[in-house]
């Protein structure tokens, strides 16, 4: 890999992770819902009047507004008011695993054993979580769980849709979610024309980075890199992401650390990884080059 790319690998990764800090610091002005429905007005101005979809994809797009808009954002900033940034990173993270269990069910994916195996030490790393004096209540808990749902069964739609590229998709989901996002936040939430006035740097920083640095400029980079390199290359660095959000949770915001967090936040990454990451594939791709030399080596020396 380009030391180019790699370093692009890890500022991809590493804007993921801050944006959890970011987000943190929005919610001292701003209520969640509020502050999620102005993000994806930003990412909606920023990208759709620069799109076009066809009705085929609008079929797709339009749930993708509520389980990826409403389910995982959503309810992710909600969770945030109340726990610190790397338990909801490292939670959230959950998502890929719940994502390859719903594939085996409803796309009949088959699983080898090892990737189930990953599946269930990442689960028990929630069961450590549960005890930490970081998530204070068992709803916030849910709401982190079906944030990870969300982005789950997202995935699963994306699998099943026709050809969008990732910016369009990015920009019409927002689309739809501010209608759904908006009205929870009108039913739940008050003053917001007032709040969003008389707000500091922190409350528009989190909105325009999270729209900006994470929605539009973090996944560019991605799926440009993406076609680069083999997918089973690249995915593994999306593990960082948790890993860089609770160090930068602490040293940030002065997150606390306790060994539930440190246990389950270790038992989640690594099961995740465990169950996403194909070594065969990775040492495959490592000799190919050899290979290919060798071959080269062969006809060159050949009499």
């Amino acid at each position: 890999m380009a030391l180019r790319h790699f370093l692009l690998i890890l500022l991809v990764v590493s804007i993921w992770a801050f944006n959890n800090i970011a987000i943190k610091w929005g919610l001292l002005d701003l209520p969640p819902l509020l502050m999620i429905a102005m993000r994806f007005v930003v990412v909606a101005i920023i990208l759709v009047p620069f799109t076009r979809v066809t009705r085929q994809q609008l079929y797709y797009l339009v749930p993708l507004g509520f389980t990826f808009g409403f389910m995982h954002f959503a309810l992710l900033f909600v969770s945030l008011n109340y726990t610190d940034a790397g338990t909801a990173a490292v939670i959230v993270q959950l998502g890929t695993p719940i994502a390859m269990l719903l594939a085996m069910v409803i796309l009949k994916e088959k699983l080898r054993l090892v990737q189930l195996l990953g599946i269930m030490i990442s689960l028990s790393g929630v069961v450590v979580l549960a005890g930490s004096p970081t998530i204070p209540n068992w709803w916030v808990l849910v709401l982190l769980l079906l944030s990870a749902f969300g982005w789950a069964i997202s995935n699963m739609i994306v699998k099943k849709s026709p050809a969008i590229s990732p910016l369009t998709l990015t920009g019409w989901l927002s689309f739809f979610a501010i209608p759904l996002v908006g009205c929870a936040s009108w039913v739940v939430e008050s003053d917001q024309l007032n709040l969003l006035l008389h707000s500091s740097w922190r409350g528009w920083f989190g909105i325009l980075f999270s729209a900006i640095g994470s929605s539009i400029v973090a996944y560019s980079l991605w799926y440009s890199l993406l076609k680069h390199y083999n997918v089973n290359l690249i995915m593994p660095y999306s593990l960082l992401t948790p890993v860089l959000a609770v160090i930068m949770g602490v040293v940030v915001l002065g997150d606390s650390m306790n060994s539930y967090k440190a246990a389950g936040a270790l038992l989640v990454i690594a099961g995740t990884a465990i169950a996403v990451i194909n070594l065969r594939n990775l040492k495959m791709h490592a000799r190919l080059p050899r290979f290919r030399y060798d071959r080269y080596r062969k006809k060159r020396t050949r009499p």
